[in-house]
């Protein structure tokens, strides 16, 4: 079951990024996350956290402001400030960060995007409904809606759309890291990874930052 807990608290401020999210799995090992996000406190932006298959963990943000808002909130082993170019065209993306280049396409949108289109977006936004549909979410997709990744920071992911990835190819230093897996084992940035199942996702992120009422959730299998 899902057990919500209020917590008393001084009010905090809430950032909230709207945009994209995309998790990708390598037959070398190594998973990429992609943050497309076209609304945020910062402007427009892209971001690229890259898990190399020892484990090392890398992020790679477009400006000094967004590198220290993004690991302030996730963990890393590195963090490199660089451009981020997000190429977007109909169903095929191509993203180059630094020295990796990313490109995939998607597939047809399957019944969990469209149960999530369904949602309306206001609602699928708040952090009411990421901590109600938590359980549901790591059941059917293995991911987390709300969780904490530490440094008194805590988050909400209200998704608004899903599609499954269905080709992708990566470099990474002049390095092909092999067809597209599932993004395992999980990403270690935060406090949850992306569905096992690479895909995109349309999302809403909520970060709280100090001490606030803020509604948590503990989902139990």
């Amino acid at each position: 079951m899902a057990i919500f807990r209020a917590h008393a608290r001084r009010r905090r401020n809430r950032l909230r990024l709207d945009g994209w999210i995309a998790g990708i799995g390598t037959s070398s090992g190594a998973r990429v996350v992609v943050g497309h996000w076209e609304r945020t406190p910062f402007g427009p932006f892209s971001d690229v956290m890259l898990e190399r298959r020892d484990g090392h963990r890398l992020l790679l943000a477009p400006t000094a402001q967004t590198a220290r808002f993004i690991a302030g909130t996730y963990t890393f082993d590195e963090v490199r400030v660089a451009p981020v170019g997000v190429d977007a065209r109909g169903g095929a993306w191509t993203v180059t960060a630094s020295s990796l280049r990313l490109s995939f396409t998607l597939g047809h949108r399957g019944a969990v995007g469209w149960l999530l289109r369904a949602v309306p977006g206001p609602l699928a936004a708040r952090p009411a409904w990421a901590a109600a549909v938590a359980l549901p979410a790591r059941l059917l997709l293995g991911a987390r809606t709300c969780g904490s990744a530490g440094r008194d920071r805590y988050e909400w992911y209200g998704a608004k759309d899903l599609h499954p990835v269905s080709t992708a190819t990566v470099r990474y230093e002049g390095e092909d890291l092999g067809s597209l897996a599932p993004v395992e084992p999980p990403v270690r940035f935060g406090f949850g990874s992306t569905p096992r199942g690479p895909c995109l996702v349309r999302v809403t992120t909520t970060v709280a930052m100090g001490n606030e009422p803020a509604l948590t959730c503990l989902a139990h299998p």
